[in-house]
């Protein structure tokens, strides 16, 4: 970890500190990872999630896709043997950062350090007709439920629509897309079906020009519609008609949805946000309240809404938050660094490199290649084992 030392402001060292994570996704993983391997057993750590098990992203897409079943997928909590850390599966209900208590359905938590790392849920509901009319494809149970959808799907009018931004992981509309385009080739309904999709952004990828570009090309070669800075706020299911805040009307067959993102409940309740996300500080992840952190898509941070950049914000809080507990301070700074791995389709897969701090902003894009879907199972398979101790495959052979 990055070297600390004492200064000025730095507190008392703290004896067998208790350190209570929220949310068992890349950031909690990742941090609750290096302060395990910091600290050991003389860290007591508490990683808290709802759920049973993790899934990555890109394994949505996978299982959608037919390329995975949802049993492969699921790296189960229950692999987690580390120095200090329990996990504890329980639904959180309310939140304290004055007091750093947390209440769950399992009982109550107090810290000495406090770390919220909950994500951006999903909001269905918020989109008059979708529930009836359309099929989100961004949560797990919505991206496995996906798979039976394009199974019974016998060709006609498909809109990919992202309902609000940000948004999670901002390559996934636009690898849908293709990887919708190949599908429909290998069942042979691809032209008695169009392909539209829906952003109210003006590039596909707008941190990366050049990768933007290259989807933009890959789009126009495959005859994927692209429509960009309009949004759909409501669907018709009686028409079969999305509607656009502009005006517009679209009309639609099946529509894959990117629902509109918002902090959980029990955040909101809690009195850390400030325009409905949590204000840190942008270089360590703190909040106005000592000794809460907050990663992750929870945090308003000024980076993508992405695991490999929550993963990111991890690493940097973890550096504060060991010296936080050893009494001292760390220089450690956020650089606003991550990569997005990006699916084109027919095996290729590139790599968008993005900075987002600092003197040094770059989009650059990489490949795509066939060597690049192997570095990008190496990247899920490498985290598998890191977190979870176990030998793994995106795609199972």
């Amino acid at each position: 970890m990055t070297s600390s030392s004492t200064a000025p402001g730095a507190g008392e060292p703290l004896d067998r500190a208790r350190v209570v994570v929220l949310g068992a996704g890349f950031g909690g993983l990742e941090l609750t990872t290096r302060l395990s391997e910091e600290f050991g057993d003389e860290l007591e750590l508490v990683l808290i999630d709802q759920s049973d098990a993790f899934v990555f992203g890109f394994s949505k897409l996978d299982v959608m896709f037919g390329r995975a079943t949802p049993e492969a997928v699921r790296l189960p909590y229950a692999d987690i043997v580390k120095p200090g850390v329990e996990f504890v599966q329980s639904t959180i209900r309310a939140i304290n950062p004055a007091t750093k208590r947390v209440q769950t359905d399992a009982g109550e938590f107090e810290a000495d350090v406090l770390v919220v790392a909950l994500g951006a849920d999903l909001d269905p509901e918020a989109t008059p007709g979708l529930t009836e009319g359309g099929h989100e494809f961004y949560t797990v149970p919505g991206g496995f439920a996906a798979r039976d959808v394009l199974d019974r799907f016998e060709g006609g009018r498909v809109i990919i629509g992202v309902l609000s931004t940000p948004f999670k992981c901002p390559p996934a509309p636009s690898e849908t897309a293709l990887l919708l385009h190949e599908h429909l080739v290998e069942r042979g309904l691809r032209d008695s079906s169009t392909i539209s999709l829906v952003m109210d952004f003006g590039r596909p990828i707008p941190p990366s020009p050049a990768a933007s570009a290259a989807l933009l090309e890959a789009f126009s070669e495959r005859g994927i519609e692209w429509h960009p800075s309009r949004e759909v706020y409501e669907l018709d299911p009686a028409r079969g008609v999305a509607l656009l805040r502009d005006g517009g009307e679209m009309p639609y067959d099946l529509f894959l949805a990117v629902p509109v993102h918002r902090a959980p409940r029990v955040v909101l309740e809690s009195g850390l946000t400030m325009d409905g996300w949590i204000a840190v500080d942008s270089l360590t992840f703190e909040t106005p309240y000592a000794g809460v952190y907050a990663i992750g898509d929870v945090a308003a941070v000024g980076t993508p809404r992405a695991g490999v950049f929550a993963e990111g914000h991890a690493t940097v809080a973890a550096e504060h938050i060991a010296a936080r507990i050893r009494g001292t301070t760390s220089s450690a700074q956020y650089g606003g660094h991550g990569i997005c791995y990006l699916e084109f389709g027919d095996d290729e897969v590139g790599m968008v490199d993005v900075t987002f701090f600092g003197d040094k902003r770059s989009g650059e894009l990489i490949g795509p290649s066939t060597e690049l879907a192997a570095e990008k199972a190496q990247f899920g398979s490498s985290r598998a084992m890191r977190w979870f101790g176990r030998e793994w495959s995106a795609i199972p052979a």
